[in-house]
């Protein structure tokens, strides 16, 4: 795990690179990557590394030069041992035993195509010094970032984090505007776009070669859920997926370092501590966290699942006052306002592993590829009542209908309103913009006047439908998985990514191995859902290995009670970071609409999220436009 970067001047531009200008990109990603770091310049090109040292740790520095190629890798690749096998027999020799070494080498048989022989995670850059070309590629789910800016006159920046961007002046800060609606209903931006104007984020499964100016993006992966497998036997289904996870979590141990695991107590998190305790003589070193509050505290399932499998297990317990103490510097990590409020405490779950471990395993990307989240369900069963009332109600009724509810006080109301009763039988009203965090109808009062006419395209799902409209997936179930592991997953791994690596902390995600979805994928859908069940072919596998208190307690997700935290002592935050006159005087969101929020919030609605997305947005708008240093 390290940080990478990069510049690579237009030829037309007559531009040397700076080693001093690269060495400023790179160590400000330090945090990355504080073992080591180096810089390898070519005239108009030039690459710069941070390193975190987790294989062959005595070798493996950074950039690294084979013949004319050189590399800066950030990840992880786990089969490069048997890569390295197939290269050796090749004619390739080797000076080390790092997989930085074997894409290289493996670059240099396959060109462009060395991705497609990677199992892992991973982005990485390559400079053809023959050829003058520079390649750049990113992991298929997307576990390891990478960002870019293309000037006007075909200059190359690219980096770990936006941050190393900024630090050069690749661009000036500027807000963009057509990001805002994708941005506030979907916990962050879902494609190639990100809030700073200019700056694009490289998409997972794709690769990025430029050559005299001139960028050409490739996809060279993508998940696909058809023809669905031959009919078998549910238990063998089971045994295969068992087996494969079992594989995928064994090729994470890859480490000449020590390593543990982020232990929730959740089924996902469990599942991969049942699978390491098979794997190790040591006891697994397993880390968790939590709040004082009653209600977002869930240690004991965490020690449940410590005592069962004797891991050596740490705790910590943080307060609101530790939580909004960090909140500044965690925005500055993230590069942009944190989508997921669940991501401050996996920073100080991350500190406490890093007074141990280097690496730690953990289940993000479960939910995504076996329906682990309630709303697919839901989703599903909304579809289908919601078809059969349009088929037989008239739409003069169905238009009575959804006036009256929209008349309704109260809870009783809201619910129904979140029914078909109220919306458009589908997928993009029932799924993506009924668990939007701002709705498309919230965002016509959100926005001021201004913004809107500043914004291209108003419509937040334009990407997620994108999705739905190019997947093979014929099941509706399916179509909902490939959506969301495109642009939500992306988002939580990204929160991953940055909040561990803020700690200087490798991640690692086994639920991700690329075989191992790409069969869960082609399973049919009760191996996912069936009927409540969420995850149950995840579910069967592990019967008789984890207790029946984590298999058959419901999804949590992580528990972060900043609801209750805004209505009482803290509400001085909201004051300062959502109502004061400094941040309504941007003139982004209509004052009126935002104080109306903060009112009902107050007086018991349950606008969490949505005050947490307009506080962050304030405090990344301080740092990264008015140059206010965080704390």
């Amino acid at each position: 795990m390290c940080g990478i970067n990069g510049i690579a001047y237009s030829p037309a531009s007559r531009r040397q690179v700076s080693e001093a200008k690269l060495i400023a990109m790179r160590d400000i990603l330090h945090h990355r990557g504080p073992d080591a770091g180096g810089v390898f310049t070519d005239g108009n090109v030039g690459i710069g590394h941070r390193r975190l040292s987790i294989v062959d740790v005595a070798h493996g520095a950074q950039p690294m030069t084979y013949g004319d190629l050189t590399i800066v890798y950030n990840g992880e690749v786990y089969n490069h041992a048997d890569e390295r096998g197939d290269l050796i027999a090749r004619g390739h020799v080797f000076s080390n035993r790092s997989d930085t070494e074997t894409i290289l080498h493996l670059y240099a048989e396959h060109g462009r195509d060395c991705v497609e022989h990677l199992r892992g995670m991973f982005a990485f850059a390559v400079w053809n010094a023959a050829k003058k070309e520079l390649f750049l590629a990113r992991d298929r789910f997307g576990v390891k970032p990478l960002y870019y800016v293309h000037d006007d006159d075909g200059s190359l920046f690219f980096a770990s984090e936006i941050k190393s961007l900024l630090a050069v002046d690749a661009v000036k800060p500027q807000l963009n505007y057509n990001a805002l609606p994708d941005q506030f209903a979907n916990h962050g931006t879902s494609g190639d776009e990100t809030l700073f104007l200019g700056v694009k984020r490289l998409l997972p499964g794709h690769t990025l070669l430029w050559k005299d100016g001139r960028i050409e993006i490739r996809e060279y992966w993508d998940l696909k859920f058809e023809p669905k497998l031959e009919p078998m036997p549910d238990a063998d289904a089971v045994e295969t997926w068992r087996e494969m996870f079992r594989r995928a979590v064994e090729l994470r141990l890859m480490a000449d370092v020590p390593l543990g695991m982020f232990l929730s107590g959740g089924i996902d998190s469990s599942a991969i501590a049942a699978m390491m305790s098979q794997m190790v003589s040591e006891p697994i070193k397993t880390f968790s966290v939590a709040f004082d509050e009653r209600g977002a505290n869930e240690l004991e399932y965490a020690r449940i699942v410590a005592r069962v499998f004797k891991t050596d297990h740490h705790e910590i317990t943080i307060t609101p006052e530790q939580f909004f103490a960090e909140l500044p510097k965690l925005v500055w990590h993230e590069d942009e306002p944190i989508g997921f409020i669940a991501s401050v405490p996996l920073y100080f779950v991350s500190k406490l592993a890093q007074q141990h471990v280097k690496v730690v395993l953990t289940g993000e990307g479960s939910d995504e590829t076996l329906a682990g989240y309630g709303r697919y369900a839901k989703t599903l069963q909304l579809l289908t009542l919601g078809q059969k009332y349009e088929a037989v109600t008239p739409s003069f009724v169905r238009d009575a209908v959804r006036g009256g509810v929209a008349t309704l006080p109260g809870g009783f109301g809201r619910k129904l309103g979140r029914t078909f009763l109220s919306r458009e039988a589908d997928i993009e009203n029932l799924f993506f913009d009924n668990f939007g965090v701002f709705p498309r109808k919230m965002q016509r009062k959100l926005f001021s006047r201004e913004t809107r006419e500043r914004i291209g395209e108003d419509d937040p799902y334009i990407l997620q439908r994108s999705w739905i409209g190019k997947t093979d997936a014929e099941d509706i179930l399916d179509k909902l998985l490939y959506a969301d592991t495109k642009t939500y997953l992306h988002e939580l791994l990204m929160k991953q990514d940055q909040m561990s690596m803020a700690a200087s902390i490798e991640s690692r995600v086994p639920f991700l191995d690329h075989k191992l979805v790409e069969f869960a994928a082609r399973l049919p859908r009760e191996m996912k859902l069936r009927g409540s069940t969420t995850k149950w072919i995840l579910r069967e596998a592990m019967k008789g290995i984890l207790p029946a208190e984590i298999l058959e307690r419901p999804k949590m997700g992580f528990p972060v009670p900043v609801g209750k935290w805004f209505r009482g002592e803290f509400k001085n935050i909201v004051d300062e970071y959502v109502l004061s006159e400094r941040a309504t005087s941007r003139g982004i969101f209509d004052r009126d609409a935002v104080k109306r929020l903060v009112t009902e919030h107050d007086s018991g609605a349950n606008h969490d999220e949505r005050i947490w997305a307009l506080m962050n947005f304030e405090i990344w708008q301080r740092q990264f436009f008015d140059g206010e240093a965080a704390k």
